[in-house]
């Protein structure tokens, strides 16, 4: 599943292809019939929590995605193919078009349909308006691991499997320590490297480090890295880094 960084960098380059003018909003799979209520509209904007992009058109209408596993955008030209079968949501403007497959969801929502998904969401450390005090007080009364904790979108949104595995290795957290434990300066230290790797994924469009995640040796101490099952997902931990 793409992490924060990804969808975060799909919102600015959205709207640089395709922001400011009318565009041509079809489903050509048909599993997005609303994709007519949008078409010929104007994309006014784009915007990225978490895991979820929104795309928002003139008389404030909204399309949310959320990518899930399987999910993908595609960018052609002008001159683009005639789209797959699969395809949810294709979007043509005068420079671009971009196709979507797969996604979790694709839906068009109002401003208060907006409102009810943020909700629900933790604070996103590459937003502005992002308040780490309300993401230390969720961290706080969770009664599970700091490892699951950091994968809880409603604790923080935007963080998967890699950010979390770099970040634990780089303050020598080891995954399964409660998450009621983790000082607050620890918090503080941990939700800094997050916005600063967060940020350097969106200006380089990929993850710049994998220290631990998917190593059979630790690339920082050479040590050997243990990987096991965390609530579901693998995570990953230096045994000698990580006590």
């Amino acid at each position: 599943m793409p992490e924060g960084h990804v969808v975060h960098r799909l919102a600015v380059d959205h709207l640089a292809l395709l922001g400011g003018a009318p565009v041509s909003v079809r489903s050509p799979q048909g599993r997005f019939p609303d994709a007519a209520l949008v078409d010929g509209a104007v994309l006014v904007g784009t915007e990225a929590w978490g895991k979820h992009l929104f795309h928002e058109y003139e008389g404030d209408r909204i399309v949310h995605v959320h990518l899930g596993i399987y999910g993908k955008f595609t960018v052609h030209d002008a001159d683009a193919p005639p789209p797959r079968d699969t395809c949810r949501m294709r979007i043509t403007g005068d420079r671009a078009t971009i196709d979507l497959v797969g996604p979790t969801t694709c839906e068009l929502l109002d401003p208060d349909g907006k409102d009810r998904v943020t909700a629900k969401l933790g604070p996103d450390p590459l937003r502005a308006d992002a308040d780490p005090d309300r993401a230390w007080q969720m961290l706080q009364r969770r009664r599970t691991t700091i490892g699951q904790a950091l994968m809880d979108q409603t604790v923080i949104a935007g963080v998967g499997n890699v950010y979390r595995a770099e970040v634990l290795l780089s303050h020598g957290i080891h995954p399964e320590r409660p998450a009621a434990e983790i000082s607050r300066s620890e918090f503080d230290a941990l939700w800094k490297d997050l916005g600063a790797l967060l940020r350097k994924g969106v200006r380089q469009g990929r993850i710049a480090t994998r220290d631990v995640y998917r190593q059979e040796a630790c690339l920082r101490c050479g040590g050997p890295v243990r990987r096991f099952d965390l609530g579901g997902r693998w995570a990953y931990v230096c045994a000698n880094c990580q006590t």
